[in-house]
């Protein structure tokens, strides 16, 4: 009768919503609508960061994926003065031979603000064109401090959020550990570089396949010890 349409209603109305929600939380990425953010990657801090070494070659692999596909990127440094610049490594250009050949330039933004998002950052989002992003690829350090503070600041705004696992570190495992976990309970997309990479060209015809495939083939060479760690715990 009455009340079993009723019931019929209501349960295609929240099957409606439930799937408009997860339609909006796949979390695809497209270039024209994704931006990169370096979180205070320098110099003072790589040789305490735990697999320092690992973020810093994973973060030139993913600036040189964004420069190659268009995407733009935004970068932090915490308190320069005291802790140095972004790493030169992180900002390499890189031949096909691997070997650096010159320095990428990116808009970078000074702050003591542990999240990203300063007046002069989001700013900068907003002038973006031709729209403001509305997807973010996450990397840097430290992962329990500024990476986590960005990552829930842009949730809170709304926007999707990848943060490359190997992409982000701490000094403490434990600490980057936890803060993984903990960004994800929030709605981040814990992802890879790699699977950034590919997912923003979507089709081995992409015009850049063949050169983003080679940074890929070129990355895998080197030495990842989060790569090396999921290994070993596959292998157990």
């Amino acid at each position: 009768g009455q009340k079993k349409r009723m019931r019929s209603c209501a349960l295609l109305i929240l099957t409606s919503l439930m799937a408009a929600a997860t339609a909006l939380r796949i979390g695809k990425l497209a270039p024209p609508s994704t931006c990169f953010m370096l979180c205070d990657i320098q110099d003072r801090f790589r040789p305490i960061i735990h697999s320092g070494e690992s973020v810093v070659s994973t973060a030139n692999f993913l600036l040189r994926v964004a420069s190659t596909l268009g995407c733009p990127t935004v970068a932090t440094e915490q308190y320069p003065k005291a802790f140095g610049n972004t790493c030169e490594d992180v900002l390499a250009l890189r031949g096909e031979d691997g070997k650096a050949s010159g320095k990428m330039t990116l808009p970078t933004f000074e702050k003591k603000l542990f999240s990203m998002l300063t007046p002069e950052v989001s700013s900068h989002l907003r002038s973006i064109t031709p729209s403001e992003p509305t997807s973010y690829i996450l990397f840097g350090i430290e992962a329990h401090v500024c990476v986590q503070q960005t990552c829930l600041d842009l949730l809170d705004l709304g926007h999707d959020v990848h943060v490359v696992v190997d992409g982000v570190s701490s000094i403490s495992p434990l600490d980057r550990e936890i803060a993984l976990e903990r960004m994800r309970q929030s709605g981040a997309f814990l992802t890879t570089a790699q699977s950034v990479a590919f997912m923003l060209m979507k089709d081995a015809g992409h015009p850049n396949f063949k050169q983003v495939s080679k940074m890929v083939v070129e990355h895998g060479k080197v030495q990842n010890d989060f790569h090396d760690l999921a290994r070993k715990r596959s292998a157990l």
